[in-house]
């Protein structure tokens, strides 16, 4: 795939709508790389390759033809200086982040990684290249429903001078804070919506950077074997030894790419808005096995809980149960558990209990309005209202015990204004349809 440019220099690439979020993903094809690793500085060539739905992400040793399968997991995560090692002795793996920060930001959820050595090659020292290759190979869907760990409550872990602090969120942030006292890094401070656009536009080409007066001891130490100036940003006393800069504060959008790449050790895909002050490899595994511990997995891309957090309804008006697939700006997908105790039913058709057609379409409208207020940073502070209702038609009767689907696509978006088309299903068979027309506005 072929790389262009920012007005700034600096290195990105063409981004496919992977925005659907209801599916596993892995890729079409299989696709390589080689290089030398960066610390043990061993040459390595590194094949992604597409795996079954619900193997997850696993990495492959082909120089130790017998050894198991390492899982890209912290339960098997090892504390490593400057790096995330996955097992111990000969079959570990070394400096996994950058191939997994890539993989963790288009959402992947299976894949088999096979190496020819013990650490991925360092390449230009980002994670652009295993980005591009990713991309390069076409990033498919895999059947199945992804795993959401979902964050429920606020989670605080300090490490050393690493603190971590997160709360409950729709998506995946970051506020990533460091402090070097060299005069090109002082103290950064970056702040990321991980989506695989943003991170393909601000983090992918953020490289790993030290300092000349660690190079004696970290190579005395069996580290850095295979540093140079052309994979990595190294500064002297006052100023660079290697070539430009790609980004002023480059030094924290590596940092922050660190981090997205080290989430994926959570084996699931995180929602939650994490804060990291002097994030290290070793803390960041330290807070992923406390976000393992204390959050929820969850199947559906949004539970009740995170609707609640969206739409204004409640009880007895609240008619979404879970919101199934999302792709942003296009298409959603929603349930509706439809069950005897329903209120409407007291007054209803008593003694044959149907849901009202009315009704069936607010559930649908409610399904779009989730759609509507993804659209917007700040949705605490809007509501959606209805404009207009046309071409509405009702199927067949829906009952207690029922499920509804709902499925709306947009046919047109302007602003804060949106047009869909919705359908209700019922184990496959179309309820009721109706074109609809919202807006977004303050509450």
């Amino acid at each position: 795939m072929s790389e262009s440019q920012l007005g700034d220099g600096t290195p990105t690439m063409p981004v496919p709508d992977l925005r659907v979020l209801g599916e596993r993903r892995t890729i079409a094809r299989a696709t390589a790389l080689t290089g030398v690793g960066l610390h043990l500085g061993q040459p390595c060539r590194l094949e992604f390759r597409p795996a079954p739905c619900g193997s997850g992400i696993r990495f492959v040793r082909a120089d130790q033809p017998d050894a198991a399968p390492i899982p890209a997991s912290v339960s098997v995560a090892v504390e490593a200086h400057r790096r995330t090692q996955l097992g111990t002795g000969d079959a570990a793996l070394h400096t996994v982040e950058h191939v997994l920060a890539a993989v963790g930001a288009l959402r992947i959820d299976d894949l088999e990684i096979v190496l020819d050595a013990a650490e991925p090659p360092i390449l230009d020292g980002s994670a652009a290249p295993f980005l591009a290759a990713l991309l390069d190979a076409g990033v498919v869907g895999n059947g199945g429903r992804p795993e959401w760990l979902v964050l429920r409550q606020p989670l605080r872990v300090e490490d050393g001078e690493s603190v971590y602090e997160a709360t409950p969120s729709l998506d995946l942030s970051l506020d990533v804070r460091i402090g070097f006292p060299h005069p090109l890094i002082g103290e950064q401070v970056g702040r990321y919506h991980v989506t695989p656009a943003q991170f393909a536009r601000e983090l992918a080409s953020a490289r790993t950077f030290g300092f000349v007066h660690e190079v004696e001891a970290l190579r005395a130490a069996g580290l850095i074997q295979g540093a140079s100036l052309e994979n990595a940003i190294v500064l002297d006393d006052v100023g660079l030894r290697s070539g430009p800069l790609r980004w002023a504060d480059e030094f924290v959008r590596h940092k922050a790419l660190d981090c997205v790449g080290d989430l994926v050790l959570a084996g699931a895909r995180v929602r939650a808005h994490i804060v990291a002050h002097r994030p290290s490899h070793r803390g960041t595994v330290a807070f992923v096995r406390a976000l393992v511990r204390t959050a929820v997995r969850e199947s559906a891309v949004y539970g009740i809980e995170d609707i609640l957090k969206v739409l204004p309804h409640r009880y007895p008006f609240l008619l979404v149960d879970r919101i199934l697939e999302i792709e942003e700006g296009k298409r959603i997908v929603g349930l509706k558990n439809v069950t005897i105790n329903e209120p409407f039913f007291q007054g209803h058709f008593p003694g044959h209990p149907i849901m009202p057609g009315v009704l069936i379409v607010e559930a649908m409208a409610q399904v779009g309005g989730m759609l509507l207020m993804r659209t917007i940073e700040d949705p605490e502070s809007k509501v959606v209202y209805f404009m207009s209702l046309d071409n509405i038609k009702f199927r067949r009767p829906v009952k207690p015990g029922d499920q509804i689907r709902f499925e709306l696509e947009v046919v047109q978006l302007r602003g804060t204004t949106c047009k869909m088309r919705g359908v209700g299903y019922v184990d496959g068979d179309v309820v009721a349809q109706a074109d609809m027309a919202a807006m977004i506005r303050d509450r």
